[in-house]
Parts: structure tokens; C-alpha cells; sequence
């Protein structure tokens, strides 16, 4: 019986790791069809951004109830793998507690320690919840989230303070069972909360606790599996995510455009000819209209937003009712990618389907309510730039379209011709002074 369920065991952590890895190698491919960029200088200052952004969630401290809380999930979900750890290797190996003998009085710190994490997982993941369907913040009824993207966050919610229930339930019925004295149940000292239920569950009989261990011990590894494989197309991702994501976040100043560097060498060659090659080559083409456009950097971004509405919250074209949602991009990023990435699965490259995110998934509209300040990146607590990806659809849509309003055309042609956005001469520019 043992041997079969090892074998069980070691074809499930097999399967769901299979499936795993076969959903991350596709996120990896996707990311990848964006344009190369270098973002490997200054690599201390990048592991700075590591540990404060993506580990200390430093930009979250800037509400510390809120920061606090959803740290406690965050520490939850990685020292707790531990305990998961341990998990595994009694599967394959068909042990029961295999560090509690090495470790000895640590262990029961170790799991005692877990315990409390777990409890807190579950208070934070109750008030989270409430905050989302009870008290529905602003953020979190926008109709940016209609449909999956709010089922999402109550699905992730739910399901952690079932994993952690099972976590508790299953020490609780093995604390019973030694209390009992059964001899597969070793002595492994009084862990606080699964302490308080164990002597309740005493009277059920050894049968009925082994019953009941066994089944918390199977859902609680199943469930792990299945979030495993349910993070790749979840908002979660980002749990993995900010990591890269604040490595790889761009040093400029912040609000500092880059230019085009195919633009300026049109401009120098036609004001020196000479130092045009011969075989110079047209722009292929000005900023980006499809997602294989933009940056792999502007790619990873939109696999790692959090969902979580501090960019729309913090954009004033939003809080005065334009239609612009930066969070709404970085979704409208994601969703155009997943799609352009099912289209290779299913025909082996890319086969155009007469869509594109500009137009498609992202409208004209929303484009133009940009004010280009970058409050948007300044509130992200994972380092993602909506502002780089407008930028570059705004790019496309006036450089290749010559789609702007007369506003801003005029506006252009008085740069062009005058050196500033005011329809008179350079030469009358200080007259007001002498008025």
C-alpha cells in the first residue's frame, strides 16, 4: 500500500511539475518576441532594487497596515515551501515527518513557527476578502477587474485559507494520534494551535485521525500542485515576477524619454549628408503597434502586473474621468501577448489575424488622456512602466498614422518652424517682458 502511494505520489509532483514548466517555457517565449534591450549595467544597484522592491516591497511600506498585512502573506507563502519541502520528500520517500528526528526541538519551533504564519495567512486573506467584496475599495470595483481578473483575486484568496486550514487540521489529527500513542505517530512535541484542537479530536479513534491526517495531507499537496500550475495565468504570477522585474527595472531619471535613435539619424544625415552610409536603411518602423514591438522589458512588465490599481488610482487623466486606466494597459498588454502566444502554438510562428494592440486592445482615446507624468510608475511596487508602452503606441499611432488631433498638430509645425510650441518668431519671444 505504502509503495503505491509513493508511486502516485511521484507521478503527481511529476505531472504538475511537467505542466508547470511547459506553461513557463511559453511565458518565456512570449516575453522574448519583444525587441532586444540591455539592462544589465550597474548590477549592485539592480540587486538594491531586489531586496527593497521585489523582497522588502519597500513601495507598499508607503501604507503600513496595508504593507504589513499583505507581508504576512507574502512571508507566509515563502517560509511556509519549507514545510512543503518536507511534504515532498515524505512522498517519494514514504517517511512521515522526516525532519522532525534531524532537528529535533528546532522542528517543533520550526513547525510551530509555520503554524502561526498560517493563522496569519488566513486572518489577512479574511480582511483582504472583505476589502474586495464588503467594503469595495475603488480600486477593486473598477471595470478594469469585470470577469476573471475579480474572480481571480477571491479564487487566489479562497484558496490560500484552504491550504492553510488543511496545514492546521492535518498537525492537529497527528498531535491526536500521538496523544493516543499510536506507534506511526512519533512524539513530536505540542505545536500552539493544532496543540488546542488535537485533545478534541482524541475521541474519533485512531482509525477515523489516520483518516483524517492522510486526507489533509493529500488535499494540502494536491492543492500546492494545483496553485503551482494555476500562478502561470493568474495575476499571482507577479509573486514570481517582481524579482526579475525589479532587476531588470530601467535606472534612468524618472520621466526621462528615450529617444529614437532611428529618428536622429534621419535628422543628422539631412543636415550632414556626408555622414550618411551608403547603405542606410529606412526605419522599419516608428514605435510599436503590436506587442512583438515593444521591449521584452515592456513584455515582462505586463506578465508581473499585480492588478492591484495603485497606477490607475495615482493617474490624475483617470481621477478626472478620462477613459485612460494604466492598469487596464498593462492587462490589455498581457491578454494581447497570451493570444499572439496561443496563435504560435497553433500554427508553429505567428500568423497575423488582423489584430494588433494598438486599435484592438488599446484604444486612441486612451492614448491621447496620457499627461505623461509618470505618477503610474512612481506608485508601482514592482517597477513596471505603463508610461513606456504609451509612449511607444503614441509613437505609432502619430509617427506611422499621422493620427493627432489639430491640436497637437499645430503644436508640431510651431516647433518645427518657431523652436517652441507658440505660433510667433524666436526673434518676439522676449517682447512680453518689455510690454
Amino acid at each position: 500500500m505504502q509503495i503505491i502511494q509513493q508511486v502516485l505520489f511521484v507521478l503527481l509532483a511529476g505531472a504538475a511539475s511537467w505542466l508547470f514548466y511547459k506553461k513557463a517555457s511559453e511565458i518565456k517565449r512570449n516575453i522574448l518576441l519583444g525587441k532586444e534591450e540591455d539592462l544589465t549595467d550597474q548590477p549592485s544597484v539592480r540587486w538594491r532594487n531586489v531586496v527593497l522592491l521585489a523582497l522588502g516591497q519597500k513601495k507598499m511600506f508607503l501604507n503600513p497596515l496595508v504593507a504589513v498585512l499583505h507581508f504576512v502573506i507574502y512571508a507566509g507563502f515563502i517560509i511556509i515551501n519549507i514545510e512543503v519541502l518536507e511534504i515532498v520528500l515524505d512522498g517519494i520517500l514514504g517517511k512521515h515527518r522526516l525532519f522532525a528526528e534531524p532537528l529535533g526541538s528546532f522542528y517543533t519551533f520550526l513547525i510551530n513557527s509555520f503554524e502561526w504564519l498560517a493563522v496569519g495567512v488566513i486572518v489577512v486573506c479574511v480582511i483582504f476578502l472583505s476589502r474586495r467584496n464588503i467594503n469595495k475599495l475603488k480600486r477593486f470595483i473598477s471595470k478594469d477587474l469585470n470577469g476573471w481578473p475579480r474572480s481571480d483575486a477571491n479564487y487566489i484568496l479562497i484558496t490560500e485559507i484552504v491550504l492553510m486550514s488543511l496545514f492546521i487540521t492535518m498537525n492537529a489529527a497527528d498531535r491526536a494520534l500521538q496523544l493516543n500513542g499510536n506507534e506511526h505517530y512519533h512524539d513530536t512535541g505540542n505545536f500552539f494551535f493544532s496543540g488546542l484542537l488535537a485533545p478534541s479530536l482524541q475521541s474519533f479513534g485512531d482509525g477515523t485521525l489516520v483518516a483524517i491526517e492522510r486526507a489533509c495531507w493529500w488535499l494540502h499537496i494536491v492543492g500546492i500542485f494545483a496553485f503551482l500550475n494555476y500562478l502561470p495565468y493568474s495575476k499571482h504570477l507577479h509573486i514570481l515576477l517582481a524579482f526579475p522585474n525589479a532587476y531588470y527595472a530601467r535606472l534612468d531619471a524618472p520621466g526621462k524619454m528615450r529617444n529614437m535613435p532611428s529618428v536622429q539619424n534621419e535628422v543628422l544625415y539631412a543636415m550632414q549628408p556626408e555622414l550618411a552610409p551608403a547603405d542606410a536603411a529606412p526605419p522599419a518602423r516608428f514605435g510599436a503597434k503590436d506587442v512583438m514591438d515593444l521591449s521584452w522589458k515592456n513584455l515582462l512588465d505586463a506578465y508581473s502586473c499585480t492588478e492591484c490599481g495603485r497606477c490607475t488610482a495615482a493617474c490624475p487623466a483617470n481621477g478626472t474621468g478620462k477613459l485612460l486606466s494604466p492598469r487596464k494597459i498593462m492587462m490589455a498588454t498581457r491578454d494581447r501577448l497570451e493570444e499572439v502566444g496561443k496563435n504560435i502554438n497553433q500554427n508553429g510562428s505567428f500568423q497575423d489575424d488582423g489584430k494588433s494592440l494598438l486599435h484592438d486592445y488599446i484604444s486612441v482615446e486612451e492614448l491621447r488622456a496620457c499627461t505623461t507624468c509618470n505618477a503610474c510608475v512612481q506608485e508601482c511596487p514592482v517597477s513596471i512602466s505603463p508610461l513606456d508602452i504609451i509612449t511607444e503606441l503614441r509613437r505609432s499611432l502619430i509617427m506611422e498614422e499621422s493620427n493627432a488631433p489639430q491640436e497637437w498638430n499645430g503644436m508640431f509645425s510651431n516647433t518645427e518652424n518657431n523652436f517652441a510650441p507658440w505660433k510667433f518668431s524666436p526673434d518676439e519671444r522676449d517682447q512680453w517682458a518689455t510690454a
